[in-house]
């Protein structure tokens, strides 16, 4: 099979170029990035206007199945990762059963080899039944295919035992995805502790809960030696600290998520249960800090926290509704509208904080566009205005904030391993 995508601008976070070319693919690999390229092909995309892009690469993404195929399964979250550009995604453990062991990490990579292109790499949990009291086989997930474990949606409390966690993630090269929250300073939180939480009514959730673990998982990979990834980092502290930890040399790394630099707690003016996402949106004051981190390279990675829920779920109200909010359709769009529009990131930053960063953390020969690379790639349309309907998100999940909001940027097609898996219509 022979792909020819031409008229594009090439983004390559590689060499960091950006440059007018056409892209030919052969059986699942770029051959060729130059000028007004003449071979024959089976099949040609026009790509004027457009940005081809390294395919985006999510670190972090809820599938919901086994178990929870009522919010999501490996084939509909499969296909709204397409639909956003998306050719790699990493799911966490939070699954029935949880993802704790090797037979549940066979479970997905087959399902999803079987019924969508999107490549899929399940995380493992660290403890069993991410109950806390003792650690899971990090080891024989390891030997199944996980290259990353997690404790997301929780914490790891015990600092000794996520310690020896991360010791076997360690000797295993595995990096350690960390959702930090420490569980005994939420108190029934439901929103960011602020006026705008006194002012609804609800019990608050400090920056806190966040920022005393985010330091005890740094000091714990500086001791361990561990790869550290922070998901959904949205406080101002937080960034400060990844920023003393790179000066340091550690290996950490972190991420931002879309909701958490678009939006403050401020946006919230009812109880509706979509906004409702764990961490909270937080106040100007971190959302700014968030955004210059990203700006300065301190913060690496823009990832979706895709969190899909039925509907009758989010519609109890923020008080009871469950934590998450969908994001693998809106993430490049919102990224592209809140911070590349506006000259806080550059179209090459963006490239690398959705795809070239997460490759090199994950270890994956993915992330450019050149010449021997795998053909995983999105074509983005920068200039196109559209938006946001949740009704036509092919997640089942289509609990958003974002609905009916205005966007610049849009993700035209998704080619992976050469082959175009999804195309705007």
């Amino acid at each position: 099979m022979v792909l020819l995508i031409k008229n594009g601008t090439v983004i390559n976070p590689g060499d960091k170029t950006m440059t007018k070319a056409d892209v030919l693919i052969k059986d699942g690999t770029v051959a060729e990035v130059a000028p007004a390229i003449k071979e024959k092909a089976d099949e040609v995309y026009d790509a004027k206007g457009c940005y081809v892009m390294p395919g985006f690469i999510d670190l972090h993404v809820h599938l919901r199945d086994p178990g929870l195929e009522y919010k999501e399964d490996i084939q509909t979250g499969g296909a709204a990762a397409l639909h956003g550009g998306f050719t790699t995604i990493v799911a966490m453990p939070n699954t029935k059963p949880v993802a704790d062991r090797p037979d549940v990490i066979d479970y997905v990579k087959h399902k999803a080899e079987a019924v969508t292109k999107v490549h899929v790499l399940q995380t493992g949990a660290v403890t069993k039944g991410q109950k806390g009291e003792e650690l899971a086989d990090i080891h024989g997930m390891a030997a199944a295919g996980s290259r990353t474990i997690s404790e997301d949606g929780k914490s790891v409390m015990n600092a000794q035992l996520y310690r020896e966690g991360m010791q076997a993630a360690a000797e295993e090269g595995l990096v350690v995805l960390a959702h930090c929250e420490d569980i005994n300073m939420v108190h029934g939180g439901v929103m960011n502790a602020d006026a705008k939480a006194n002012e609804l009514g609800f019990a608050g959730i400090t920056n806190s809960v966040e920022d005393v673990i985010v330091a005890r998982d740094i000091l714990l990979a500086k001791e361990t030696g561990v790869r550290l990834h922070l998901c959904h980092c949205s406080t101002k502290d937080s960034v400060r600290m990844v920023e003393l930890a790179k000066e340091e040399g550690l290996p950490v790394t972190a991420e931002v998520c879309p909701h958490h630099f678009c939006m403050t707690s401020d946006d919230i003016t009812e109880d509706d249960g979509n906004y409702k996402m764990n961490p909270p949106l937080r106040t100007k004051e971190d959302v700014e800090a968030l955004q210059k981190g990203l700006a300065d390279d301190i913060m690496d990675v823009i990832a979706t926290d895709h969190a899909p829920h039925a509907a009758s779920e989010k519609e109890q109200g923020i008080q009871k509704a469950p934590f998450g909010i969908v994001g693998l359709e809106t993430a490049a769009a919102l990224t592209y509208t809140a911070l590349v529009k506006p000259g806080i990131l550059t179209p090459m930053q963006m490239a690398e904080k959705m795809s070239y960063n997460p490759a090199k953390i994950l270890g994956l020969d993915k992330g450019t566009v050149e010449a021997g690379s795998p053909a995983d790639l999105t074509i983005f349309d920068p200039e196109c205005e559209w938006v946001i309907d949740p009704a036509e998100f092919l997640s089942k999940g289509k609990n958003t904030p974002f609905g009916g909001k205005k966007v610049t940027g849009k993700v035209m097609a998704t080619i992976v391993d050469g082959e175009i898996v999804y195309q705007e219509k």
